[in-house]
């Protein structure tokens, strides 16, 4: 057992009697109301899951473990020469809750070093696959072809204790986050380039690793440190984040979670967000005959949009009430190194114009930019133009997130999901009832 683990498992031991004491002591204790409005209205907002590795504070912006994501950037170690942190030290922030210092750092490259190579017959799987197969459907057949690999489901089947549960989960873990950067650079030459691939680098961490594999120069391992960092966790309860721990807590292993939390993830209304903006970014440009953008033609062009009906991309958010810290992060890198790129003029414009609009015509919660406004438009400006990818990079930061979750949830003993259902008659007689 590693440092790692072993500080892991007191971590766990520790923080078991507090669940315990909760079910035992407070079950009946009220949370929230369920109203029929919260059942139709998909569940939004209604507080009915747990997690202790992150928190959208409205306010705020995401906390990971507490840490706020400026504090998460300023604070994690970060490789000799570059803005971005280490991802790997992420992962051990969401995993331990402790900012790690740089040797705890160091050990967990090593564990990700030695758990990196992709058995041969993953490639096989994806070359099986017809080339215009979409890239999120060859990254969860690869990551589903790996379930022979599952430590939880050998030991499970050897009858392991419940209270060791995390155990083989954490290895399995650690195996296949170690891998999903080179399996997505796979797919990328294999969809894209004419299968132009290069394998890992050895001794290298994952940001500068990817953007090898990738064919990237610098400042693309940054861009992928950033990307990673940014999109690995968003509370439990998005698609792709409850897919993943619903599928969990049936006891599946982490390659049916993360499998099912991509197909999530692969949904317009949810991971495809960055792309859409994208795309209509461009055929903003292309209304506008590729000319700089003015201020004073936004914000025509963005009344007309707003008067006919429509909206605008890129800005809003169901649970934020200021500007996404993700989408800032990334425009203080954009003003740093990608300031003249005309695509992000328009970005820059158009979140100086849009949220006085959105505030004066009334009808948007959050009128400022979220973090799709801006992650796409930094893609296009490294090289990376194929919309259709774009869900895969998202799936490797947000299996991060979940990975960690489905740990912590495993460690606790948290149950099988099991809500119960209403027909609509059933609501219907409700209110009737409290109507009178």
């Amino acid at each position: 057992m590693s440092n790692i683990k072993d500080k892991l498992y007191t971590k766990i031991q520790e923080w078991r009697p507090r669940t315990i004491n909760l079910v035992k002591n407070y079950a009946d204790v009220v949370v929230d109301e369920v109203t029929i409005g919260k059942i139709m209205g998909g569940m939004r907002g209604l507080k009915c899951l747990i997690t202790d590795i992150s928190y959208l504070d409205p306010n705020e912006g995401i906390r990971y473990r507490g840490h706020t994501l400026p504090e998460v950037i300023k604070l994690l170690p970060k490789p000799e020469g570059s803005e971005m942190p280490y991802v790997e030290g992420l992962i051990y922030l969401l995993l331990m809750g402790e900012v790690p210092n740089e040797k705890e750092v160091e050990e967990m490259l090593e564990e990700f070093e030695r758990r990196k190579t992709v058995p041969k017959y993953v490639y096989e799987v994806i070359d099986a696959l017809p080339c215009k197969s979409h890239p999120m459907i060859m990254f969860s057949a690869a990551i589903m072809s790996m379930q022979r690999e599952s430590q939880f489901e050998k030991y499970y089947k050897k009858g392991l204790k419940k209270e060791d549960y995390w155990d083989p989960t954490y290895e399995d873990v650690l195996n296949i986050l170690s891998k999903l950067p080179e399996i997505a650079a796979y797919i990328y030459s294999r969809a894209y380039q004419q299968d132009k691939h290069r394998h890992s680098l050895p001794g290298v961490d994952m940001g500068a690793n990817f953007a090898h594999m990738m064919n990237k120069d610098k400042p693309y391992d940054d861009v992928s440190r950033l990307h990673f960092i940014i999109h690995s966790d968003h509370e439990s309860g998005n698609v792709s984040a409850h897919t993943g721990h619903l599928v969990s807590s049936s006891l599946s292993d982490i390659y049916y979670s993360l499998s099912a939390m991509l197909h999530g993830l692969a949904g317009p209304l949810h991971g495809l967000a960055n792309q859409e903006v994208l795309r209509w970014l461009q055929s903003l440009m292309k209304q506008m005959n590729g000319a700089e953008p003015d201020e004073e033609k936004m914000k025509k062009f963005v009344w007309e949009t707003l008067n006919s009906g429509q909206v605008i991309p890129g800005f809003g958010h169901a649970v934020l009430r200021k500007t996404d810290p993700r989408y800032t992060l990334q425009r203080e890198f954009s003003l740093k190194h990608i300031k003249d790129d005309l695509l992000f003029k328009y970005v820059d414009v158009l979140f100086k114009v849009v949220p006085p609009i959105l505030k004066e015509h009334g009808k948007a919660k959050n009128p400022w930019p979220n973090v799709d406004a801006q992650s796409g438009v930094i893609q296009w400006h490294y090289g990376v133009t194929e919309y259709d990818f774009y869900t895969v990079l998202f799936g490797i930061g947000r299996a991060i997130g979940i990975s960690a979750n489905i740990i912590w949830d495993r460690a606790l003993g948290y149950p099988l999901e099991r809500p119960k259902s209403l027909t609509t008659e059933m609501l219907e007689e409700i209110a009737k009832k409290a109507k009178k």
